[in-house]
């Protein structure tokens, strides 16, 4: 009889307990409802009572020990790493830290510099086209630093190539600068 019931309560606790050991620690369910077994068991024999608390002994030893059998994912090591410190791990946390901030600070400078101020630059030049001084165009977007002058740049020099040409030469040094404004943000 006795191993009766202690099957029947390894069984139970097997079944409704798997659930509550899926997760990453034993919830305060868990624990009453093993307190709950126990509880019952001595009210039919003490006996009794000691053959279930050593089965759901027995059965929490064999679902921490299957636990520890199967392999953790990235994220779990890497979450374990962060929670236990250590100067090797928090040191590779660091240089990322820096190299981030220092890609960021490098990228706010860079896009600082490559603003300018579009609407005196279009007067500019229109101003140099209107009076027929193509050569001051250029110059006026040569010494204007920026994206956008070198765009201006690219599309004057392209000038008196035709219209079909002068579009493809904007858009394709377009795409250099956005190429060079976007440069490390991946990383970011």
């Amino acid at each position: 009889m006795k191993k009766l019931l202690s099957l029947i309560a390894i069984a139970g606790f097997l079944t409704f307990g798997t659930s509550a050991w899926a997760q990453d620690e034993m919830t305060e369910t868990d624990s009453a409802a093993t307190e709950e077994v126990v509880d019952s068991a001595t009210a039919e024999e003490s006996d009794t009572a000691a053959v279930v608390e050593e089965a759901a002994e027995e059965a929490a030893e064999t679902m921490v020990s299957e636990d520890e059998e199967k392999p953790k994912s990235f994220h779990q090591v890497i979450k374990q790493k962060f929670i236990e410190g250590g100067p090797t791990f928090m040191g590779i946390v660091l240089i990322c830290l820096i190299l981030g901030l220092a890609l960021s600070i490098e990228r706010i400078i860079y896009l600082n510099l490559a603003t300018t101020n579009t609407e005196k630059l279009l007067g500019e030049v229109e101003g140099k086209l209107s009076s027929g001084d193509v050569e001051g165009a250029k110059e006026v977007c040569r010494n204007t630093r920026g994206p956008v002058a070198s765009i201006f740049y690219q599309g004057l020099e392209r000038m008196d190539e035709g219209i079909e040409m002068v579009e493809k030469s904007v858009v394709s040094y377009g795409s250099v600068q956005m190429g060079l404004l976007e440069k490390g943000v991946s990383w970011i």
